[in-house]
């Protein structure tokens, strides 16, 4: 039984359900997990080996359960690379997700804009990524029962739960955005110089995340949906980006990007 075979046996010990959909709560999303009936809640510190997160507003733990009669596991919570963990020790949460069952992941985020059509509290719908500027999480040997070595990522974010995503959007009248993500390292936020050269690269979105969570789930062969929040403008944007103002605009625009998850978990 391998370390992630182990961390998933543990989990597994704890909940009574096998999970259909796994969601990743980013900044400002943490009042969907009130959503959950019947939950469980798992501190990542419970697990032994896992990583644990540091991060401020991350709460850290998994919490299993039923949204409207659906099984769902969600990460309250996530683990970073900037955080000093390895990129493989960050999408340790996602893999165990998809070992205890989950064929879907909706991953949730806050990004800065690139996209000058953008404005704070714009909803993107992720299309695409860019990781060149981060680790890629399947560096070193491969685990074939996880997936293949050479895994295509010409489309990592499921069209169909993007349809789904904005079938939903448009029923609620939510406006929501298509755009490409890029993730960067962090902690640092970006230069104006780097916006405009990942603005350059054709990236609408920049962040510290989700990309590589999204890259080893769809090497597992999991269906990934991509959200993200734009809290603040990295092009044409002449103050300065703090944590706070990124949490304050994510927890003012987690009303909406919750009300879509909570609808389309059960048309998916």
């Amino acid at each position: 039984m391998t370390e992630l075979e182990r961390m998933a046996e543990h989990v597994r010990s704890k909940i009574s359900i096998t999970p259909k959909i796994g969601i990743v709560l980013g900044s400002g999303l943490g009042k969907l997990a009130d959503s959950v009936e019947n939950a469980v809640h798992i501190p990542y510190s419970d697990i032994p080996g896992f990583p644990v997160s540091t991060a401020e507003g991350h709460k850290g733990e998994y919490l299993s359960g039923t949204i409207h009669g659906v099984p769902v596991i969600l990460m309250n919570g996530r683990i970073h690379y900037y955080e000093g963990y390895t990129m493989q020790q960050v999408v340790t949460p996602v893999r165990v997700m998809a070992l205890l069952g989950a064929q879907t992941v909706i991953l949730t985020n806050a990004s800065g804009g690139l996209n000058t059509s953008f404005s704070p509290g714009t909803i993107m719908c992720i299309t695409d990524h860019i990781t060149s500027f981060a680790p890629s999480p399947l560096i070193g040997s491969n685990d074939d029962t996880l997936g293949t070595r050479f895994p295509d990522m010409s489309c990592v974010y499921d069209v169909s739960l993007r349809d789904i995503l904005h079938a939903s959007a448009q029923r609620q009248g939510i406006d929501l955005a298509d755009g490409i993500y890029i993730q960067i390292t962090g902690p640092a936020f970006e230069t104006p110089a780097e916006s405009r050269m990942y603005a350059m690269l054709g990236a609408d979105s920049v962040g510290m995340s989700t990309a590589c969570e999204a890259m080893a789930l769809h090497h597992m062969g999991r269906k990934v949906l991509g959200i993200s929040c734009i809290t603040d403008m990295c092009i044409g944007n002449s103050g300065i980006t703090t944590h706070e103002e990124i949490q304050r605009i994510a927890d003012l625009a987690g009303d909406r990007i919750g009300a879509l998850i909570l609808d389309i978990i059960g048309r998916i």
